[in-house]
């Protein structure tokens, strides 16, 4: 059963009760990366494998967003709330199942590094205690699968200008 978020802007980035950041170097440009994270979301499941469908959609407000399911079956409804070629890409998730969740954003951040790019990933979330406790219990995952993704991300990307 699917359950709307506190609605929170971009500055809960830095705000949010709960932030987990990940970052790695990709040999990518920052261009190609962010064409891969908005401009390319329908391959997200072929280099993330959390996830298993990622499609755009068009939100209530006139603005963009996008649906996302991952394996298990949690879905997210979001809003883009940042949308800076070659810098930043950012959403909010509106709308969810997951159980405990008060409000999510999570930023991709991009910038130049040597020949590639800095990938940074921020998670900041919000939720009752319980899911709190767990996302700090399961950083090391996530940061597992932040780094297998964006290796697998770099790899596509590599292959595909080679």
């Amino acid at each position: 059963m699917a359950r709307r978020l506190r609605p929170v802007g971009l500055e809960f980035v830095e705000t949010a009760p709960l932030r987990l950041v990940f970052a790695r170097e990709v040999s990518a440009s920052p261009e190609t990366v962010y064409r891969a994270l908005a401009d390319d979301m329908t391959a997200w499941p072929q280099w993330f494998t959390a996830v298993t469908l990622c499609q755009p959609i068009d939100c209530a407000d006139g603005g963009k967003g996008r649906a996302v399911r991952l394996k298990g079956g949690t879905r997210f409804w979001e809003t883009i709330v940042a949308a800076e070629a070659s810098q930043r890409y950012a959403y909010r998730v509106d709308e969810t199942n997951a159980p405990g969740l008060r409000a999510l954003v999570e930023e991709w951040r991009l910038t130049p590094a040597g020949t590639g790019t800095r990938v940074q990933w921020t998670f900041a979330a919000d939720g009752v205690a319980p899911f709190r406790l767990a996302l700090k219990l399961g950083r090391p995952g996530m940061g597992r699968a932040f780094r297998d993704a964006v290796t697998a991300l770099d790899r596509r990307l590599t292959a595909a200008n080679a």
